[in-house]
């Protein structure tokens, strides 16, 4: 009987680490989405924008506070820069071997382009 109680506390215990690693609707809290931030920096991803295009602002808040891991271009302030990336639209990630997104991509598309999970370890692609 004793074997099973301790088995329920570790299914138990298992369900609330998992759950405290998310917020609401199955979105991941921001310091869950450090390590990925990191991971992005790493592998040479860089975001191209501007703060007044909803399209950055809304990717930034995808991030929350993990943003500031994240190699950030602010175009209006660096424009020199994203000429010489021949950057034509906000946002844009550029990447590695000619890696170029452009538009808003999401947590989940950057995680399966980069080969980084939400947890900051590398994934298959």
């Amino acid at each position: 009987m004793g074997k099973i109680i301790v088995i329920g506390l570790a299914i138990i215990l298992t369900v609330v680490i998992g759950l405290a690693s998310f917020g609401r609707n199955g979105v991941p809290n921001a310091n869950a989405l450090d390590g990925f931030a990191r991971c992005l920096t790493e592998k040479g991803f860089t975001m191209y924008g501007a703060y007044w295009c909803p399209h950055c602002q809304n990717e930034k808040a995808a991030f929350g506070d993990s943003f500031r891991y994240v190699t950030y271009v602010e175009c209006t302030k660096e424009p020199n820069q994203c000429v010489a990336a021949k950057v034509d639209g906000y946002p844009t990630w550029i990447g590695p071997e000619g890696v170029r997104l452009e538009g808003e991509q999401g947590i989940e598309r950057l995680s399966k382009i980069s080969g980084c999970a939400v947890d900051g370890t590398r994934i298959s692609q």
